[in-house]
Parts: structure tokens; C-alpha cells; sequence
């Protein structure tokens, strides 16, 4: 599971440290890099090991081959995802239509969310996590054990 969120510094070539934890995850499912994908849901990046996109792939077969929802999904989630591997030193190149997408330059900061991750600009991180705990402390009375 990817946990945590980790602030590193993304520099001007558009290299980005992975978090070890995070590396040492990707790893263990055979490659030794992440994929990452432009965010549907806002101005961040997601990514994880390819294990997230055979996930995503399941999901989407449920669906009838010719909606095209579907099809939507799948060129933008598939069309869009980029493996990117890590250096001798754990760090990715981030292309520059992933760091305009995000906005990210400076202070970014890596969001685990269990069977994915999150990328995002570190300002914009805070103000949404602000906001969000507040959500999970209104609703943590929905969590059920099986």
C-alpha cells in the first residue's frame, strides 16, 4: 500500500525523488519505476505500480466494449499513463505536460492512497488537506468493520 505524504523538491530539469517506501512498493511488482497519469478529478497527478492500471482494466471490461464511456475512459486513463523509471538514485523525470497539468514546480508532495498515489503541488496539497480532514472527521462514523 502506498501511505503517507511526502514533500520533495522537484527541480528544473523535472526531476522528482521518489519516496523510498513508494520505490521500494513499485519495485516489488516487478518494475522499477511508477506509472503516473494526469488526474481526471483536478490540477494533480496519480500514479502507482502497474498493478493500479490491471485494476483499472478489470473495472472498465464490466463495461459494455462499444459505450463510450468506456472508450473515454480507457484512451484517457491508458492514452495518458506514462511509466516512468527511476535513476540510480530514485528519482523520475516528470514530463512537462505532467508538470503543467499539476502546476508543480518547487515544493511537490506525494499522497498515499493505499492502492494509488497522488502528486501534487505542495500549496495546493495543504489547502485540500485541510479541507478533506474536516470531510473524514463528519464522516468517520461510516466505517464499518466486515
Amino acid at each position: 500500500m502506498f501511505l503517507s505524504s511526502i514533500t520533495n523538491n522537484l527541480d528544473a530539469k523535472g526531476r522528482l525523488s521518489v519516496p523510498a517506501s513508494f520505490r521500494s512498493h513499485c519495485s516489488d511488482s516487478g518494475f522499477e519505476g511508477v506509472v503516473l497519469w494526469p488526474s481526471l478529478d483536478g490540477a494533480y497527478l496519480e500514479g502507482g505500480d502497474v498493478s493500479v492500471l490491471a485494476h483499472y482494466q478489470e473495472m472498465l471490461e464490466r463495461l459494455d466494449p462499444y459505450d463510450e464511456g468506456r472508450e473515454a475512459l480507457e484512451l484517457t486513463i491508458f492514452g495518458e499513463s506514462e511509466r516512468l523509471s527511476f535513476d540510480s538514485t530514485g528519482r523520475i523525470v516528470l514530463p512537462a505536460h505532467f508538470r503543467e497539468h499539476a502546476a508543480l514546480s518547487g515544493k511537490v508532495t506525494f499522497v498515499g492512497r493505499g492502492r494509488k498515489f497522488e502528486i501534487w503541488d505542495e500549496v495546493s496539497h495543504e489547502a485540500r488537506r485541510t479541507s478533506l480532514r474536516e470531510k473524514a472527521r463528519a464522516n468517520r462514523h461510516r466505517m464499518k468493520p466486515a
